[in-house]
């Protein structure tokens, strides 16, 4: 097997010695945000290096964190959970932190939809997502959140998700891409609307499963 990794290795650094790999012609762009924007037809040059550029950086992210949670879980299995646990139940609190929620969640939704367009992202509509989660999470009973976790069936939509993720990736770094459309429309940028929505879907799944799992 070493054998093996071995020719692997002086093969790599053959191909690294001996063939080519020209550099891009920058003489027509003014900056490296705009070729990119060029080249991947969004706006936002962020989205653009995350979903097209980095992809695979991005698809190994996206497993990274998913086998963190399966690690943890399986880490965690034989722990017991406390029997008591607190939440906030005075109604002040319940008012504030549920509006923030919605606040929080419409927001979410926003970054998800137009991440492509503006600063933001499927990451960034992750994070605001997984607050809105855990605004509603510390004043309601943990029954009540586990029956909404089990009715919606989270775990099995968070790992069809992850793997969506990873197929439809796998077809854009195959070379197979939707139509940009018109730079700055909310239809436009090929693949990466449809990646930044699932992974900001990944993400407040996960948020939803690291708190309400059994």
């Amino acid at each position: 097997m070493k054998f093996l990794f071995i020719l692997a290795g002086i093969a790599f650094y053959i191909k690294l010695l001996l063939l080519p790999n020209p550099a891009p012609d920058f003489s027509q762009v003014t900056s490296i945000a705009q070729l990119v924007v060029q080249d991947a037809g969004v706006p936002n040059a962020v989205s653009a290096i995350i979903f097209r550029n980095r992809l695979y950086d991005t698809i190994f992210e996206v497993i990274v964190f998913t086998l963190a949670i399966l690690g943890c879980y399986f880490l965690l299995e034989k722990e017991k959970p406390s029997n008591q646990v607190f939440y906030l139940s005075d109604r002040p609190s319940i008012v504030l932190a549920r509006l923030g929620a919605t606040i929080v969640a419409l927001v979410a939704i926003e970054l998800a939809i137009r991440g492509h367009l503006s600063p933001g992202g499927g990451f960034a509509a992750g994070v605001a997502g997984g607050t809105a989660i855990g605004l509603v999470a510390i004043t309601a009973p943990p029954e009540w959140m586990q029956s909404i976790y089990q009715r919606w069936k989270a775990a099995v939509w968070e790992k069809f998700s992850v793997l969506l993720v990873i197929l439809l990736s796998g077809i854009t770094l195959i070379g197979w891409e939707l139509p940009h459309g018109e730079l700055g429309a909310l239809f436009s940028g090929g693949m990466l609307p449809i990646l930044n929505m699932l992974v900001a879907f990944c993400c407040c799944l996960s948020a939803l499963e690291d708190c309400f799992r059994d």
